[in-house]
């Protein structure tokens, strides 16, 4: 992994929940119960996890049908607030374990086992919006996914 030019204190559990909270509002976002609801459904899984997942886990849980198109319209906020990020590959998603920070979206996704683990590599963030800028296009949020096997699954 690459040298970070900030440091990222990672959260967990509720601190991680009422960190996102802090991070939404101070970016200007509501944070309603759903919204709460959904981000510690996300928040309690160590794998991506698809709007669907959430919608069943949280229809379950509450004794109502929750519509995955709410889900989506909730997680596409998470994502442009860097409170979640997305496997573009699995459309699939992750919660931010340091909310607001804004990077890079690198991942190793592994084909047999579905685990996608982040990797913060300034480096590789350097050099995939440096070809970007070469080209005169201006990158707005890199995604990088490496499919293959993880060390359990190898």
């Amino acid at each position: 992994m690459g040298q970070h030019a900030h440091r990222h204190l990672e959260h967990c559990g509720a601190e991680l929940v009422a960190e996102a909270a802090r991070a939404l509002t101070a970016a200007g976002e509501q944070w309603t119960a759903m919204r709460e609801a959904v981000f510690a459904e996300l928040a309690r899984h160590d794998r991506p996890v698809s709007a669907y997942d959430i919608a069943d886990n949280l229809s379950a849980a509450r004794g109502k049908r929750v519509a995955p198109n709410s889900i989506y319209r909730i997680l596409d906020v998470f994502v442009s607030n860097n409170l979640a990020m997305r496997v573009e590959s699995a459309n699939a998603y992750l919660a931010n374990t340091h909310p607001g920070c804004a990077h890079d979206c690198i991942f190793l996704v592994c084909d047999e086992c579905g685990e996608a683990a982040h990797v913060d590599d300034e480096e590789v963030s350097r050099a995939v919006r440096a070809i970007a800028a070469r080209r005169q296009f201006k990158a707005e949020r890199p995604v990088l996914e490496i499919r293959g096997l993880c060390k359990s699954c190898a």
